[in-house]
Parts: C-alpha cells; structure tokens; sequence
C-alpha cells in the first residue's frame, strides 16, 4: 500500500507538472496568432499546410544587411537605387498596392502614427513602401502615394515616403535579404504583415509586426537607426502585455495576462521546488 501510495504521489507531480507547462505555454501559443498572419520565427520552416502558405512567413535577420545597389522605379517611372534613399533611417513595408486588406491597414496605420514621430521626415527618417508584385505600375503608385499622404491631414513632404515597384529579381534579393517571405495565390498573395526599418547602411535594427503603431516605438526604431543599434522587437513584448484598445485608439495594459502569467510562473517554479526535494520528504 505505501509503494502504491508513493507511486500514485509520483504520478500525479508529473502529470500537474505537465498541465502547468502547458498553462505556461498556452498565452505565447495564443500570441502567435495576434501578430499576423505569420509570426517571426527562427527557422525558415512551413507555417500553414497549404504549399502557397508553407513558402510565406518571416524570420528576423536583425544586424544583417539588406542590398543597396538594387533599382526600382519610382512613382514617376524613374529608375532609382536603393542606395540613394536609404540615406537616413528607414522604414521599409513589403506590400503590394491592389490589396485591400492586410497592406492597406498597414499603410494606413503607419500614416495615422507618423504625425506624432518628433523626427523630420525627408530629412531625419524616410519611409518605403516597396511593392512584392512586379505586375504593378508606377502609376499605381503613385495613386496610393496620393491617397495615404492626404490622409494625414499634415503637410508631409514627397521625399518622406516614397512608393516603389520593381522587377521580380530585385523584389526577391531584398524580401530574401529581410528573411521576409510571400507567395502568390491567385490574383492576391500571402504573406507576413510586417515592416522593419534599416540603418543608412542597409543594417535591420527592428522589425514592426501587424497594422497599428505607437509613435514612442517608432521614434525609438528610428534613434536606433540612426545610431546603428540592433534592438529587440518591441511589439512582442508590447503585443503580450498590451491590448489595443480601437475606441481609445491606445494599448490598455492587460493586467489580467500578466497577472496569470506571474501566478503561473510561481507556481510553477514551486512545483519544480516540490519535484526536486521531493526524496528528502
């Protein structure tokens, strides 16, 4: 009876063992889904089961650098080199124009934060967005330059954001380049929703996840840019502790989530206490 008793005892530590693991993990699995699409990840491995879904995704290559010797065009059709508009920080977005979902909330919450960057644009930071399908025009560029500036209801200079299209070798040596992965299904494509911003030599110091942003982070990407510091991605930690309140328009802090998470953790800890001076009692 007293081994059966002590067997049993032994059993169930490790099986509230395993459910308080699984606890633990559960808020960062839900997370996974609160960025996007597509999670930054540190392989390039399959992310969806479908073959067009398995060759999108993102894995950060923070210090590394993109190509500045590539050509797009511009949204005159000119021919311009990459080199010679990531001359300040930068921040580039990976879209493509004819979406009308995920890169549309992404442009148009970018527009809606930069008034509030205390940063000169033009001057002090410039913002790029760069289209993945080599199908679309300069004109078409042009008309959602048009669109997303005259959002801002605040004079905003040309210069400050521009809108590129290119031809399919240069979009790929630079998305491959940003570890930043899409493909296309149909008329439309699937793909991460995320941007990052590069120093004035092509170094990533940050990438930016999902379509809302705070003007403190983006001000604190670009001083990093600037100084050619490599800084961890905020909106992981402000994605898990924060909770975007659309109404107010702000992050509301999520007390209820890191509460548990704390409680959780304790409990943990005490339980791994309890398993491993378990024989001495």
């Amino acid at each position: 009876m007293g081994r059966l008793r002590k067997t049993v005892g032994t059993g169930s530590r490790f099986s509230l063992a395993a459910l308080l693991v699984a606890w633990v993990a559960w808020p960062g699995l839900a997370l996974a889904h609160t960025e996007g699409p597509f999670p930054a990840q540190d392989h390039a491995g399959p992310v969806l089961a479908s073959d067009a879904a398995a060759q999108a995704g993102l894995t950060e290559r923070l210090g590394e650098k993109i190509p500045l010797d590539l050509t797009f065009r511009d949204e005159s059709g000119k021919p311009v080199r990459l080199a010679d508009l990531v001359t300040v920080p930068t921040i580039i977005l990976p879209v493509y124009y004819s979406c009308t979902n995920e890169c549309n909330f992404l442009q148009g919450g970018l527009a809606a934060a930069l008034p509030a960057v205390k940063r000169k644009p033009g001057t002090e930071y410039r913002v790029i967005s760069l289209s993945f399908d080599e199908t679309e025009t300069p004109a078409l560029a042009a008309k959602y330059k048009r669109m997303y500036l005259a959002s801002m209801n605040i004079p905003f200079p040309e210069d400050g954001w521009r809108f590129l299209t290119g031809d399919a070798r240069d979009i790929r040596r630079l998305t491959d380049a940003a570890g930043y992965r899409f493909a296309r299904k149909g008329r439309d494509f699937i793909h991460p929703v995320a941007s990052f911003v590069v120093a004035r030599d092509g170094t990533i110091v940050r990438y930016l996840y999902g379509t809302t942003f705070l003007p403190k982070d983006l001000t604190l990407a670009l001083l990093e840019a600037r100084d050619g510091k490599v800084g961890v991605t905020i909106r992981k930690v402000v994605g898990y502790c924060f909770t975007f309140d659309p109404k107010g328009k702000t992050y509301v802090f999520n007390l209820l989530r890191v509460s548990a998470t704390v409680v959780i953790a304790g409990a943990a800890a005490f339980l791994a206490f309890l398993l491993l001076t378990g024989r001495k009692g």
